[in-house]
């Protein structure tokens, strides 16, 4: 039986909002195990870089050129018979890289059941039956939109901005005030969904704004966050990673508004946490959950879906009445997004990665179907060796130099390069980079499905 441990060659999106040429990773990273037809064109936009079985833009096996599908589904010990036949002999993740120069759509995923019906009645738009549950994780510091704001947040916008409270209407905004007001914070099961239906209402009176009074208040807004920033200024509650800077949210609304004349996001934009990630932090988002990415390069894992909802940033297909309906509406502050990294205890680190420093971080969302490991080795020799898993993982590299193993087999891994693992296989990394230890980092992140548990076990999930 082959060594499963398989180069991948991964196919790059060019879409709109990617960044442009060289500048972007993911570009670069495709670059470095490209097809002989692909170069970088220094005009062109790249957006996504994809490693996984999705049919849309399947992986391949560098030396054979056969696709990864191909290989799980004629070897099922590549992802064990348990994970073969929980997700039909197709890989249960999609992982990428995402390089944003501006913002992607304000959109959300659709759980399993609203997955399976938008398909059926639209696959053009939908173009598969799965849900879609994502964690991202910023490589260079990110920005982005995630979840609704506390409500005291959203009611001070409300009276805050003109321009919205004129596009949600006098009667939407009223109503959400009086029947919020005083049980923001209310943990009441009843009340709760009481505020939930609340902002539910005043949301969708927002999103049902005409195009006409949206080029009105897109307009007036601008006019404001250029003369008087001050406008912007939050409400005492808000956490100052929100941000709660008047001027940099007048600045970040006028760049919005430059990428996308007169658009709804633009107004979104006040109902939404406003986050600001830096290299390794996370947040996981929920099906259903709704969001925007605004800038960054970031790693990004999700179930195996390319189903999105969109309603506004975009010049794609949009569904209104479907985001409208399948949003979970939930409320708080943007650190209940964040997803906090623990240490990861199935790597040995040896004596030069402990003494350096080295660290293997797990980012272990609630779901089942990925997790991601994050690690840094900062000297030259440090090494980390990974119990086998009993399920399939995919290793990218983002920075330095170093070598991988399974089993017999050591291949070179540098910036860009992929790699397939298959299940029950110890796996081992080791930085070969010559440079001093502050500036040698050889980092990885691996992606894994384990259905054991053991993450779980380790997290108190």
């Amino acid at each position: 039986m082959q060594v499963p441990l398989l180069r991948l060659q991964c196919g790059v999106n060019s879409y709109d909002w990617g960044k442009v040429g060289p500048e972007s990773a993911a570009a670069r990273y495709a670059a470095t195990t490209a097809t002989p037809d692909f170069s970088i064109d220094a005009e062109k936009p790249y957006a996504e870089l994809w490693m996984g079985t999705h049919p849309s833009l399947p992986s391949k096996d560098l030396e054979t050129q056969r696709t990864l599908l191909d290989m799980v589904q004629d070897n099922q010990a590549l992802m064990s018979t348990e994970v073969s036949q929980r997700y039909e002999n197709k890989l249960p993740f999609l992982f990428k890289v995402l390089s944003i120069r501006k913002a992607l759509s304000i959109q959300a995923h659709p759980n399993k059941k609203l997955a399976q019906r938008l398909h059926a009645r639209d696959p053009q738009n939908y173009p598969d039956d799965n849900h879609k549950p994502e964690m991202t994780i910023a490589i260079t510091p990110f920005e982005g939109l995630c979840g609704f704001r506390p409500l005291q947040e959203v009611s001070h916008f409300l009276n805050a901005v003109a321009p919205l409270r004129q596009l949600v209407g006098e009667q939407a905004a009223a109503q959400f005030e009086s029947a919020v007001k005083g049980s923001e914070d209310s943990e009441d099961v009843a009340v709760v969904q009481r505020n939930k239906d609340a902002l539910r209402a005043v949301f969708t009176a927002l999103m049902n704004a005409s195009p006409e009074s949206i080029e009105t208040a897109a307009k007036e807004l601008v006019a404001a966050a250029e003369g008087s920033p001050a406008t912007f200024a939050t409400s005492a509650t808000t956490p100052e990673t929100n941000p709660s800077d008047p001027a940099k949210l007048a600045a970040i609304a006028v760049r919005l508004n430059n990428q996308f004349p007169n658009d709804i996001g633009l107004f979104v934009f006040f109902f939404l946490n406003f986050v600001e990630l830096a290299p390794g932090e996370a947040m996981f988002l929920k099906a259903d959950d709704i969001h925007a990415y605004i800038s960054g390069d970031i790693i990004e894992c999700m179930a195996s879906s390319d189903n999105v909802v969109r309603a506004g940033f975009t010049p794609k297909f949009k569904d209104v009445d479907t985001l409208t309906e399948m949003l979970t509406y939930s409320y708080a502050p943007i650190e209940a997004q964040k997803l906090e990294p623990t240490d990861y205890p199935y790597a040995v680190l040896n004596v030069p990665a402990y003494s350096s420093a080295s660290s293997c971080m797990l980012y272990d969302p609630p779901i089942e179907e990925f997790s991601v490991v994050k690690t840094d080795l900062y000297r030259t020799g440090a090494k980390a060796t990974f119990d086998g898993l009993a399920g399939p993982s995919i290793v990218i590299c983002t920075g330095g130099s170093g070598k991988i193993t399974v089993g017999h087999k050591t291949e070179e891994i540098r910036e860009g390069y992929v790699f397939f693992v298959g299940a029950t296989a110890e796996c081992a990394i080791e930085n070969t980079g010559t440079k001093p230890d502050e500036e040698n980092a050889f980092t990885t992140f691996k992606a894994f499905c384990d259905l054991t548990g053991k993450e779980d076990m380790v997290n108190g999930h």
